[in-house]
């Protein structure tokens, strides 16, 4: 999952900024000293907000539906012998993420380099870094463009929100191949159609993000070792499982938590860290203010499958192999990047429409589908195959998608509206986060949630 680092817009119309934990917790009443705060989900914003409560001697309990820790964090051993491992969820730490980088160091994680050069494959016509031609004055004015939204105001910006990425490349004149090219990237960064992206959201992701659009580490051992430290620190036995939530009743400073397999517990506060979906599977008494429920009703969920396939030998050569096409299996990138052995994975990243067609592939037939997309770049890569493994975040039941993504007129417009915290409730996760579809934007605001909690 990758996406941009958002501006801190609260406040923006009287020109005051505000920083994340002031602007979405700035009215959160702290937790008594004695208190219990219950974390709905084990992902990384729910741990990561456990642990900050721990270093602040506050009581927690975390609930998870799921009958593992991790959520859309997901490292998935493709060849137990050896230890391949690719990703399934989140793939990246950008350079920019200073909370992850930081909370790494901390529990004493190493990260590696996770770049990689892109190839261009097109009409079945491939292209190496070096053979690829640009056109040299349209990457001149994007780059003028992204330069000029840096030195604008944020009342100026806002008007960007107003139309969708793709309309806007038009307005500014972009070439049909750039523009073609431009859809195939940067629906990654998105998960669906470019057609489907708030402007805002488009040039905010490639002015404000890392020389490399945030696609900079991973976690040694794979991302789910963050989990696995922040486990240890936080104490198993704080962790309940299985336990789907489907009421919270609210009355006075308590907030009684119901799960699907009878279990009832009572907090004075909950740090709330489901996605949309999951929220509104939830019976409210009192019901949600209508204008949250009704944004987070408009909120939609990127659709992305991710298949990786596993290959008895390395015939791309290239460790840093990534590679853009417009075929079904869209985007490759070699994830094994770094892990030792002649056997190597080459992961398809599919996105919206594609996604879903991808998906509903069997295994034998998305290899097949895969080999023919590589073909004109590597020759008979099915010889080379030996299994899959596949992940569709829209058959997600808890997520619907892989990460949250902002359509015209929604960042400014919904996003506030379900940041609100309501009553004894807080809500944090990606999608409310400036660094949003990342797991630092998930673990920012677990932790400032945390913070406001602790007064």
């Amino acid at each position: 999952m990758h996406r941009r680092k958002f501006l801190q817009t609260a406040g923006m119309l009287t020109g005051t900024l505000l920083t994340p934990a002031a602007r979405l917790y700035a009215n959160v009443p702290p937790v008594d000293k004695n208190g219990h705060v219950l974390i709905l989900g084990a992902g990384v914003s729910g741990l990561a907000a456990a642990y900050a409560l721990q270093k602040r001697g506050i009581k927690y309990t975390v609930l998870e539906a799921r009958g593992r820790t991790g959520g859309r964090v997901l490292t998935h051993t493709i060849e137990p012998d050896t230890g391949l491992h690719v990703e399934l969820g989140a793939e990246w730490v950008g350079a920019s993420h200073e909370r992850l980088i930081g909370l790494c160091k901390e529990l004493d994680l190493k990260l590696l380099d996770h770049t990689f050069k892109t190839h261009v494959m097109l009409g079945e016509k491939y292209y190496t870094p070096d053979t690829w031609q640009p056109n040299v004055e349209w990457e001149k004015k994007y780059a003028t463009l992204l330069e000029k939204f840096r030195k604008m105001t944020d009342r100026e910006r806002l008007r960007f929100d107003k139309i969708d990425w793709w309309r806007y490349l038009v307005s500014q004149g972009i070439p049909e191949r750039e523009l073609e090219l431009h859809e195939l990237n940067d629906s990654t960064d998105f998960g669906e159609t470019i057609r489907n992206v708030s402007a805002y959201s488009g040039i905010a992701e490639y002015a404000e993000s890392s020389p490399n659009n945030e696609m900079d580490f991973k976690i040694e051992g794979g991302n789910t070792q963050v989990v696995k430290k922040l486990i240890e620190k936080i104490g198993a036995d704080k962790i309940l499982l299985d336990k789907k939530v489907t009421k919270i009743a609210q009355n006075g400073k308590q907030a009684e938590v119901f799960c699907a397999d009878g279990t009832r517990l009572t907090g004075s506060r909950v740090v709330c860290t489901l996605p949309a979906p999951a929220v509104l599977g939830i019976e409210w008494n009192p019901a949600l203010p209508a204008e949250q429920a009704e944004a987070l009703q408009q909120l939609q969920y990127a659709r992305i499958v991710k298949s990786s396939v596993l290959c008895h030998e390395r015939f791309w050569k290239d460790e840093s192999l990534s590679l853009v096409t417009d075929t079904l299996p869209h985007f490759f990138f070699h994830t094994t990047k770094n892990q030792p052995g002649t056997k190597g994975v080459l992961t398809s990243y599919a996105v919206g429409d594609k996604a879903h067609v991808f998906s509903r592939l069997g295994n034998a037939q998305k290899i097949r589908k895969m080999a023919e997309a590589l073909q004109p770049a590597f020759g008979d890569a099915a010889a080379f195959t030996e299994t899959v493994a596949s992940y569709y975040w829209a058959d997600d039941a808890f997520t619907q998608g892989a990460y949250a993504i902002y359509d015209v007129n929604q960042w400014f417009g919904i996003r506030d509206a379900m940041a609100t915290g309501f009553r004894n409730v807080v809500f944090t996760g990606e999608h409310l986060a400036d660094w949003q579809g990342f797991m630092e934007g998930a673990i920012q605001t677990g932790q400032d949630a945390a913070q406001a909690l602790a007064g």
